[in-house]
This record gives structure tokens, C-alpha cells and sequence, in this order.
């Protein structure tokens, strides 16, 4: 089944112009809940409370305000807010082109996929051909929603394009903030296993097909059995492993490693890893 386009526009560089649609890349999948009167199990319904008029307040006696000043409010009505936003022109305009390793992830807010629109495909995969070649990604204004959005277009698989929301300079915080400790020092020995664990327990590339989310699976189960008027049963967490020292963990990892590749058969068929010895009576807790 064809994916349904959720936007169409234009990609414009220089002179050149390039129809395009849009499509969700990827959604969350988490479950959630809704709040119930434990009563008599209706549906809970959200409300707006005045303290000062100690009034419940309807939608339709609510305006926006912005906060200036501690508990300092500036209002706005519908009109005002509507002369503040960016006209509707569903323009994309590439402004330059980046090194595409001078990107840092934690930049990009969400992704979308990028196919071209009737009449467009000859452009549409030059345009991605050519960053390919010359390794770079395009950085771009987005009018859409009233908002003028930062993104970012970078070839994807062999000829398709993929566009990012990027979060502005203020909305990222500095790694500088964090806390990271004193610089540590390590014996060439350590450093040696720890390369080696790595080096165990290497792939070739990420593979998310690997990998599910266990809670949702145990909420779906757990509703199954609701449903069927079964006694749901939670499996108890494991105990959590005990790092005595840097040193005496990163040999257990590793001896753990090599121990489970032994005797592992297909990766299907891997036995779960052993539990990490406890710490024994009087043993110090350090790390």
C-alpha cells in the first residue's frame, strides 16, 4: 500500500524549483492511559478552574497570554495572534549547503520523507545525487503552520531525500553544563579489556529490527488477560549486578562474552546471559 502524503510544497535553490511531498518517517507506538472515576469507570474530563473567581471557566471566556514578568501576563485575542504568524506558502528554501559530518544529532527534533511531486523527479534526484557526491546537506527555511521552521535535507538510500526539523541554537542546552567528573586516569590494562569487550560485542551495523519495546508488549498482554478476566502476572525485575571495581567488571564482561559465544548456537537460539556474581558480605562497593 502506497504511503499517504501529509503535505505537498516547493524546494527552491537559485532558480531551480522542486515539487515535493511529505510523509511521516516515523511515529511513536507507546501506549497510554486514560484517567477513569474510579467509581464507576466514566471517562475523566478536563476542566479550567479560575482560583480567582473560584469559577470553573468555559473555552470561549479563555484568551492567550504571555508571561513577561513573574505573574505579569500581556493577553492576545485570535486576530492579534493570526498577524504574527508566517504567511501560508508551504516553501521550502535551501539557504547553503554543510560538510554533512557537521551535523550534530542532537540538533534534529523529527523526521520527515521527501518524494517528489508531479513533475519533479528529474530535479528531485539530482538534487539528491549531487549532495551524495559531495557529501553535504542542505539547510533550508520551511514555511508551514504559521511558523517558519530550521530544517535540514540530506540524500537518503540511493536516491531519495530525507528532511529534518532542527531545533534552533537556544533550544540546546551546552554539554558544558554537565557534569562529567575529574579527568580520570587508566592503566594500559584496562583500557585493553575495555577495547576488547567492545570489540566482542561489535556488529557490523544497527539493525532496529532487532530490538522492541518489552513494556508496550506487557501492557497489550496484560489488557488481553483483563479482557479475558484472566490474573495478570508481572514477571519480578532481576536483580541489579554489583560493579565491585572498573577493573575486576570489565573482566567478568569480558570472560561473560567469550563464555556466551562459546556456547551459543544461530542467534535465535543464544542462551541469556549469566547473572553477574552478588557481592559478598564485607566486599566494598566502589566505582
Amino acid at each position: 500500500m502506497a504511503a499517504r502524503s501529509i503535505g505537498s510544497g516547493t524546494i527552491s535553490f537559485g532558480l531551480v524549483s522542486i515539487p515535493f511531498k511529505l510523509f511521516t518517517a516515523a511515529s511513536s507506538q507507546n501506549v497510554s492511559f486514560n484517567m477513569l472515576h474510579k467509581k464507576c469507570g466514566g471517562r475523566m474530563k478536563q476542566q479550567y478552574f479560575c482560583p480567582i473567581d473560584n469559577c470553573i471557566v468555559e473555552r470561549t471566556e479563555m484568551v492567550k497570554g504571555f508571561e513577561f514578568a513573574k505573574e505579569q501576563f500581556v493577553q492576545f485575542d485570535e486576530g492579534e495572534l493570526k498577524k504574527m504568524e508566517s504567511p501560508k506558502t508551504d516553501s521550502l528554501e535551501l539557504i547553503e549547503f554543510v560538510p554533512e559530518d557537521t551535523v550534530d544529532f542532537i540538533q534534529i527534533e523529527k523526521s520527515y520523507y521527501l518524494g517528489p511531486d508531479k513533475g519533479g523527479d528529474k530535479a528531485y534526484q539530482l538534487l539528491s545525487k549531487s549532495m551524495q557526491r559531495t557529501k553535504r546537506v542542505a539547510v533550508g527555511r520551511y514555511w508551514t503552520r504559521g511558523k517558519e521552521q530550521l530544517v535540514l535535507i540530506r540524500p537518503y538510500r540511493s536516491r531519495g531525500l530525507i528532511l529534518h526539523y532542527v531545533y534552533y541554537s537556544n533550544e540546546v542546552r551546552a554539554f558544558d553544563e554537565i557534569e562529567l567528573g575529574s579527568e580520570t586516569g587508566f592503566k594500559p590494562v584496562e583500557e585493553q579489556l575495555a577495547d576488547k569487550l567492545i570489540e566482542q560485542l561489535a556488529t557490523k551495523a544497527f539493525n532496529p529490527k532487532e530490538f522492541k519495546d518489552d513494556y508496550v508488549e506487557r501492557v497489550k498482554s496484560a489488557v488481553e488477560a483483563k479482557v479475558s478476566g484472566q490474573e495478570i502476572v508481572v514477571a519480578q525485575e532481576a536483580p541489579k549486578a554489583q560493579i565491585i571495581d572498573l577493573f575486576e567488571a570489565l573482566k567478568r564482561s569480558l570472560d561473560q562474552s567469550a563464555s556466551a559465544s562459546a556456547e551459543s548456537g544461530p542467534a535465535s537460539e543464544k542462551p541469556p546471559p549469566k547473572k553477574a556474581k552478588p557481592r559478598e558480605k564485607g566486599e566494598k562497593k566502589t566505582g
